[in-house]
């Protein structure tokens, strides 16, 4: 056993259970309390990794019209939303079918492993989807990269263990700011690089690949950059412990409990105990109504910009959604980095969500992640991941349904037209601002 005085966040952890030099988690331990630094490195290629794995959710948006429609499944113009809203839907449902168990995974066997399956089904699957030929096999092939894709939990546990504990929220930033880069690269990839042979025909030609497969470009380029982000994540540690020796585990971890603020009891009911600890529901189901608003705006959005203004669109091409999009997500990633840091310190992070919905993911990523002990972070993130994948499964396939109906009454008394969707989108944007005020809302009362 490890004794004395002094020593970072893990000196606590390693008077409890040693120091073992094969178990990974130790190794970054004792790094941790070595250098006291942030570990730039690993935040860097946790960064990359994130990017990566968060550019195909978002990247089909402004082609997806045009996808539908080239697929010839749609019998009328204004079916293209409703079929649309499935493929939409299809990666989100496949991620809720999975998020739960790769969690336990990660918890079990270790993040790194859930990184690495998720990078190569990145590769397979997204290039499969701009490969598409038919609207099954894009429908196929999206829920299919969902089910694989199980980092988004996995990733948060991780970002908070890689960083001493003072670090741990820039850690949790950095994974929530690599969405706003989602949100910026991911349109103007899908923006600007689908139907090439079409915007550039002096570089690509309508006879090769990329004239016969018009959505091939955007989605080769993510893949391209997930094989550079899955060479990259052979340098990650690993940081979840793996004792070898006859150890009494829980008694080890009910210790690291008791000084990071959950009890020993909320340890040792395991997984399903998730499940009665209000604070982490509270937030989870708070956050998954601001997503399922925030995924079903980005559908209906991109689907009214491209759609005839005969139907109440504005007749966007993809490049001017992706443009679009990309700006917004530009916007919210200056307020991420610049303003949110500053603010937080003066300012509840519950209330900055009440006054400007974009800090929701931060806030409530910190709020889950402190619910929670490390044995069963990646879980509570899994089931998080889950009923998030719920919402934003339900939010893109009802969302194209009503655009769908919306686009056929026009004429319309009462809510014409996308003035249904619209103000139904602001019904959740209520539905979610109320929810975060007691009794509904309840927060641990640990400082951060």
């Amino acid at each position: 056993m490890v004794g004395g005085d002094g020593g970072g966040a893990g000196e606590p952890l390693r008077r409890a259970w040693g120091y073992h030099p094969e178990c990974p988690g130790c190794r970054v331990d004792r790094r941790k309390e070595e250098r006291e630094g942030i570990p730039y490195m690993e935040l860097s290629l946790i960064w990359l990794v994130t990017v990566s794995a968060t550019l195909p959710i978002q990247s089909l948006f402004p082609f997806l019209y045009f996808m539908i429609r080239d697929l010839h499944i749609a019998k009328q113009e204004e079916d293209i939303g409703f079929y649309a809203g499935f493929v939409g839907a299809s990666y989100m449902f496949g991620r809720a079918l999975s998020s739960v168990i790769w969690g336990i995974v990660a918890d079990k066997y270790g993040r790194k492993p859930i990184i690495i399956i998720t990078l190569i089904s990145i590769i397979i699957f997204n290039t499969l989807f701009g490969l598409s030929s038919s609207y099954w096999m894009a429908l196929t092939s999206r829920g299919l990269l969902g089910l694989m894709c199980g980092i988004l939990g996995p990733i948060k546990a991780y970002a908070t263990e890689v960083c001493r504990k003072e670090h741990g929220h820039l850690g949790l930033s950095l994974v929530s700011s690599s969405r706003g880069i989602g949100l910026i690269v991911g349109p103007a990839i899908g923006g600007y690089l689908a139907q090439p042979a079409d915007k550039y025909p002096s570089i690509f030609s309508e006879k090769s690949i990329f004239g016969r497969f018009p959505y091939f470009l955007p989605c080769l380029c993510i893949s391209l950059l997930a094989i550079v982000a899955l060479l990259a994540s052979f340098w990650l540690p690993e940081t979840l412990h793996k004792h070898t020796q006859d150890m009494v585990l829980e008694d080890s971890i009910s210790v690291e409990e008791g000084l990071s603020g959950p009890t020993a009891e909320e340890n040792s009911a395991g997984c399903l105990n998730l499940f009665t600890n209000w604070p982490l529901m509270s937030a989870i189901i708070v956050y998954c109504i601001f997503s399922l608003q925030d995924v079903a705006y980005a559908e209906v959005f991109s689907l009214w910009a491209v759609s005839d203004r005969k139907y109440g669109g504005l007749s966007f091409s993809s490049q001017d959604v992706g443009s679009v999009l990309a700006f917004s997500g530009l916007f919210l990633l200056v307020f991420q980095i610049l303003v949110y840091p500053s603010v937080a310190k003066s300012v509840e992070p519950i209330t900055l969500v009440r006054i400007v919905a974009v800090t929701t993911i931060t806030v409530f990523n910190i709020l889950m992640n402190d619910a929670v002990a490390q044995d069963v972070r990646a879980s509570a993130n899994g089931v998080a991941v889950t009923l998030m994948s719920i919402f934003k499964a339900i939010a893109p396939a009802i969302a194209g349904a009503i655009f769908a109906w919306a686009q056929r009454r026009q004429t319309a008394s009462f809510l014409p037209g996308d003035h249904l969707v619209f103000f139904m989108l602001n019904v959740f944007t209520v539905i979610g601002l109320v929810s975060t005020f007691r009794p509904f809302y309840a927060r641990r009362s640990t400082k951060h």
